[in-house]
């Protein structure tokens, strides 16, 4: 065969790939929201709490969390490509199990299925990208695509997920994975390169999975289970002391080994604590509107979920287009402490009108103007508070601390939902025994809720102003935020090779 058909064969063959593995990205996106529309009809079929409803978004963040890092380092010992391939076939195969389910028990069981589906497949997505499209002009039309499926999944998931749920049922909205599933799997083995592994004898720090992954699910447990038995009951005291004790095993074991999962002195680079800490803080006012406000518009302004996935896409729109390259403009500007801080304060205005809001108030002006605010601010503030993280990390190990920056971010979307689900929870009970009204004391405990997103963003402006004094930036002009915003994007790529 002629070389220049061969040349022309790979050329669509990789592209074709970078379809493949999109539409995976695509359906961890929106498993990450598909459900929060579909949330309030579960809880009625399944008979959920509203405490022990979280468990069926902490579930899947909970394992999508604590296996990217484990994930990442498969790809690298046995072949990025065996391991998003098991990634996809899980997640398929989790996702029937989540659309059979007709207790909490197999419900909540299959979500944690499909979170470690998602992180299997998701954390070598990047690398399989890069590895087909070594050309920068080429990789970052590459990138461009899968960044717009990441961010525009998300909308997708909430229109179909309302639109799904009252059409058919919320089983559906798992079930119609299976057929993405099986075609992304039959087209990812003839068409994704895999790599060489390294060999699981370079290091494969299982423990340190294990160990960090319990020691989430002990302390989510312990916070949801608190609405139920009480802060300072024995119970959530134990078992918030157990996941305390399995975290710092988790830490004095990574400082043991010779290759282990988060080497502990990845964590001294100036700004990747601060700024993942900031971030984490900002996440707890995101998903406040991803759980709380679904539950909000559903229980107390009557949406249906088709209206409810529809009140979402402004918010969602407004991230897409920020992220195309309106923020790093901004960035280039203002510089990356600036911007940040600007977009936290944006965000703290949307989440203050929802804190306004009550039964009777309408979706225009006031939620939608809210609901576009949080993603603008969010949009904003993600990025350079990312180039932060990352600006000063050794070259050597710019994959550990990407790792640590992402995975900050799912812990903290775990234990946000597990807070906020349990806040109002316990506000809500305590309205219904002084004699509120059912509407007034859901009301009333997605009021505090959104006092608390607010106050965790209050909390991240001011730890930034003082913590992001100078890190990830240097002294030198007005060029250089463009030049840190490059260079962390060549380092998020570079870091999974």
């Amino acid at each position: 065969m002629p070389s220049s058909i061969r040349g022309l064969i790979h050329e669509r063959r990789r592209w074709v790939a970078l379809i493949v593995v999109c539409f995976a990205m695509l359906m961890n996106t929106l498993d990450q929201t598909i459900v929060n529309v579909a949330l309030p009809t579960i809880q009625r079929d399944l008979h959920f709490t509203q405490a022990s409803l979280a468990w069926v978004i902490d579930a899947y963040l909970i394992t999508f969390a604590g296996a990217l890092l484990l994930a990442g380092r498969l790809g690298d010992l046995i072949g990025r490509k065996k391991v998003f391939l098991v990634g996809v076939a899980l997640f398929t195969l989790a996702s029937a199990a989540c659309g059979a389910a007709d207790t909490q028990a197999l419900l909540v069981g299959a979500r944690f299925a499909q979170g470690l589906g998602a992180a299997l497949s998701s954390s070598v997505i990047l690398a399989i990208i890069v590895a087909d499209f070594p050309v920068p002009a080429e990789r970052a039309k590459a990138m461009s695509s899968y960044i717009i499926v990441a961010v525009g999944g998300g909308s997708l998931g909430l229109l179909v997920g309302g639109y799904v749920t009252q059409a058919l049922s919320w089983h559906w909205i798992f079930f119609i994975n299976i057929p993405i599933g099986i075609v992304t799997f039959a087209l990812g083995i003839a068409l994704i390169d895999d790599n060489i592994g390294l060999g699981i004898r370079d290091g494969l720090d299982v423990g340190g999975a294990v160990l960090s992954t319990t020691g989430l699910m002990l302390a989510v447990y312990a916070i949801v289970s608190s609405t139920q038995y009480g802060l300072s009951s024995t119970h959530t005291l134990v078992f918030g002391g157990a996941a305390v004790v399995v975290i710092a095993a988790f830490v004095l074991l990574e400082s043991r080994l010779t290759h282990p999962m988060m080497p502990l002195g990845v964590m001294r680079s100036p700004g990747l604590l601060t700024s993942s800490l900031i971030r984490g803080l900002m996440v707890v006012g995101m998903y406040s509107t991803f759980f709380i406000g679904v539950l909000y518009f559903q229980h107390v302004l009557g949406f249906d979920p088709i209206t409810t996935g529809l009140a979402f896409l402004p918010q969602t729109l407004m991230v897409a287009v920020m992220s195309a390259g309106l923020t790093a403009r901004i960035m280039g500007r203002l510089g990356p402490k600036t911007t940040a801080l600007g977009g936290l304060a944006v965000v703290a205005v949307g989440l203050a009108l929802f804190v306004q809001a009550g039964t009777t108030t309408a979706y225009f002006p006031q939620i939608f103007a809210a609901v576009l605010l949080i993603g603008f601010g969010a949009a904003t503030a993600f990025t350079p508070l990312l180039t932060i993280a990352l600006a000063a990390v050794p070259a050597q190990d710019a994959g550990i601390g990407s790792g640590i920056v992402n995975v900050s971010q799912q812990v903290s979307g775990v234990l946000s939902v597990a807070i906020l689900g349990a806040v109002s929870a316990s506000r809500t009970t305590s309205l219904l025994r002084s004699g509120s009204s059912a509407l007034d004391a859901l009301d009333g405990g997605y009021h505090l809720a959104f006092i608390v997103a607010l106050a965790s963003v209050l909390v991240a402006i001011v730890l930034g102003s003082f913590l992001l004094r100078r890190s990830g930036a240097g002294s030198g002009g007005p060029e250089e935020p463009d030049e840190l915003f490059e260079a962390e994007s060549e380092t998020m790529i570079a870091e999974i090779m």
